[in-house]
């Protein structure tokens, strides 16, 4: 599950994106400017960044340009314009963009851009080679574990309460109805502080409880 960051202007393009998403079982969180996504970006380093090139306020290409002087473009960030021309996209990944999806984005090239892009921030980084052979050979020995590596977690078929033996949707929609009921009880039934902790929007929060036919705080207080 990774931590993406959807910026658009278009409030159709991000509720679309954010259902496909989190179906996928990402975690989203959504910006309709760039000053949405500067503040998202200075909360934390999301995994990924979908970025809109043309917004009311501040393009996409001169937020990436912002992010690179700054130090903060340390994530995979794709580009998306319905609109751009060649020579924007090139620049965009000229910039630090890793790719560009073009609208009408297609489910299946969003979702293979998507993989790449988490594959690449998930990337080892090369540090063996810039040490000297001994370093190296002694850092490779302290690496290998003195004791028997632990049992995976799942081993025995549940995950807490979960069977794993169930088809995915399933296990899944087990996991996040225990995950909501616990951020609902923790947060005593307030949708707001449950939407900022979960990262969801309060539209999407509710669909979503319905859906895991999860009593909400709107239900239990008419």
């Amino acid at each position: 599950m990774a931590r993406i960051l959807v910026v658009d202007d278009e409030v159709g393009i991000r509720e679309l994106l954010s259902e496909i998403l989190y179906d996928e079982g990402h975690t989203v969180e959504l910006a309709e400017n760039a000053a949405q996504a500067r503040q998202a970006r200075l909360n934390g380093r999301p995994d990924l960044v979908l970025l809109d090139i043309w917004m009311p306020d501040t393009d996409g290409v001169s937020l990436l340009k912002e992010w690179v002087s700054q130090g903060l473009l340390d994530m995979p960030v794709i580009m998306m314009s319905g609109h751009a021309t060649i020579d924007t996209a090139v620049e965009a990944t000229r910039i630090g963009a890793m790719d560009f999806l073009e609208k009408p984005i297609t489910l299946q090239r969003l979702l293979k851009t998507i993989a790449a892009g988490l594959a690449r921030g998930r990337a080892p980084q090369p540090v063996a080679a810039d040490l000297a052979p001994s370093a190296a050979g002694a850092d490779r020995e302290r690496a290998v574990p003195a004791e028997d590596p632990p049992v995976p977690a799942g081993s025995n078929g549940l995950l807490g309460s979960i069977s794993l033996d169930q088809p995915l949707r399933e296990a899944r929609d087990a996991f996040e109805r225990i995950y909501f009921e616990y951020h609902l009880n923790r947060e005593s039934h307030s949708m707001t502080r449950v939407s900022e902790k979960t990262g969801l929007e309060r539209t999407h929060l509710y669909r979503k409880l319905k859906q895991l036919g999860i009593e909400s705080a709107r239900k239990r207080n008419s």
